[in-house]
């Protein structure tokens, strides 16, 4: 899109902001705002208020650069005489306390929500002379966000807060309130063009991930033959598999190895380490799908820290599971390693390959979902896997059976990419469009 820029354009007087259109003005926030409302801390739950129920806001309602008010807790009823500030609209809901990313963050509110309410970490800015969505757009700019992190500077670099003094001093191009009003116009059918072409993006992805997924579990279960006679498995999650494959549990073509973590009471087990050591903290490598090797861990142990605990060194070629935290992750050691007791590992008899049983830990998505245990820090259990089970082509079968999965998966990887960089394009066009509208470098009034 192609806009003109304004006939005659001024120094605003601010080295930052530039030159701006002749009759706008570079003002302080303060100069526009009405009042500031803030709310209290209450208990609440995690559950979502319904329409007959009070509600206070999440500090995640503004996460995305738009006010969410689903994204609320309902509020105990003892604690509702306490609640104030309810949800107006002509506002602008900001983050006043957050990490260094969000803190800022602000959402218009475009209609009155009786049952919600303010919580101790957000503002609700009322106006005057100012559009709120105008104002809205604005606090989606670099120009923004770089005076946030200037007001927040030298504080915690986990949480940070924004006073509303430093707020109130923050500066920003303002033109005339009809100007104001057609720049938001502008900006909210321009903004729902991209927003609606980004969801489209977002769900090819979804449908990508669905394919991915499918197409791992029907091979690892049905193989690439669809003529094969097939039996029953005797395994739910299998079903029917060739009528040529075994089927057992994985540790009878693979031994099942557990990790440990030797004792942090012995320093001298910790020192001259050169083991790579698979922790959760190197968990975050299983989580990428498209990773099939592992070589690199944070922390080392030592032999002699091996040595002294369960945990062994295992070859390369291992396949190893995450099954606490992060459960139902999978990759192959790149190189020799030990893990933590987080993490199951196999190793391959001769008549199973690695990248074979990796496929079929991947396709068992649904099956690690139902055996999971624990609601704050879920685990599959010990006794559970032992008894995994799987179906076994013959080794010939299984390099087929990988170098079809690795081209099918790499195909969709590539599919993901693509749609994931088109994402990216459109969210740095949007945010440049904004920028753009609000610091007066179009024109978009006759839009």
């Amino acid at each position: 899109m192609s806009l003109p820029r304004y006939q005659e354009y001024k120094n605003s007087g601010v080295a930052w902001l530039g030159n701006i259109p002749r009759h706008w003005e570079a003002v302080f926030l303060k100069r526009v705002i009405k009042a500031i409302d803030s709310g209290v801390s209450v208990n609440s739950i995690d559950t979502p208020a319904e329409e007959n129920e009070l509600g206070v806001l999440k500090t995640s309602c503004v996460y995305r650069g738009e006010f969410d008010p689903s994204e609320n807790k309902a509020v105990i009823p003892e604690e509702h005489d306490r609640l104030a500030c309810p949800v107006r609209a002509g506002t602008v809901i900001v983050s006043r306390m957050n990490t260094p990313e969000l803190v800022g963050a602000a959402g218009v509110v475009r209609q009155n929500i009786d049952n919600l309410f303010l919580p101790d970490r957000l503002w609700q800015v009322h106006f005057k002379d100012a559009v709120p969505a105008y104002v809205h757009y604005w606090c989606q700019t670099p120009i923004y966000r770089a005076q946030v992190q200037s007001a927040c500077a030298g504080t915690s670099s986990s949480m940070q807060n924004l006073s509303q003094d430093e707020f109130r001093r923050f500066v920003l191009a303002l033109p005339p309130i009809r100007e104001q009003s057609a720049i938001a116009t502008f900006l909210d059918r321009e903004t729902a063009k991209i927003d609606g072409l980004i969801a489209q993006q977002e769900k090819l992805i979804a449908l990508l991930a669905e394919k991915r997924q499918a197409t791992i579990s029907h091979a690892i279960t049905k193989g690439l033959n669809p003529a094969a006679p097939m039996k029953d498995s005797g395994v739910a999650w299998l079903g029917e598999v060739p009528a040529h494959w075994r089927v057992g549990k994985i540790q009878n073509f693979a031994k099942r190895e557990s990790g440990h973590t030797p004792s942090r009471q012995h320093p001298e087990w910790w020192e001259n380490c050169t083991i790579p050591w698979f922790t959760l903290a190197d968990v975050w490598q299983l989580r990428t799908d498209n990773v099939k090797f592992v070589y690199e861990t944070k922390e080392l142990v030592s032999e002699l820290g091996l040595a002294n605990s369960s945990a062994r060194l295992l070859p390369a070629g291992t396949v190893m599971l995450s099954r606490t935290a992060s459960v139902g992750y999978s990759a192959i050691m790149g190189c020799d390693m030990a893990t933590t007791q987080d993490f199951i590992n196999w190793v391959c008899k001769p008549e199973l390959t690695s990248d074979f049983l990796l496929y079929v830990l991947r396709g068992m998505r649904t099956e690690f979902d139902r055996l999971m245990m624990g609601s704050t820090h879920q685990t599959i259990y010990m006794p559970d896997v032992a008894k995994l089970m799987m179906g076994l082509p013959p080794i010939e079968e299984q390099a087929f059976i990988v170098s079809f999965l690795d081209t099918e998966i790499t195909r969709l990887d590539a599919l993901t990419a693509e749609a994931t960089r088109g994402i990216a394009l459109l969210k740095e066009r949007r945010s440049a469009l904004i920028s753009a509208a609000v610091t007066g470098k179009i024109d978009v009034r006759l839009s």
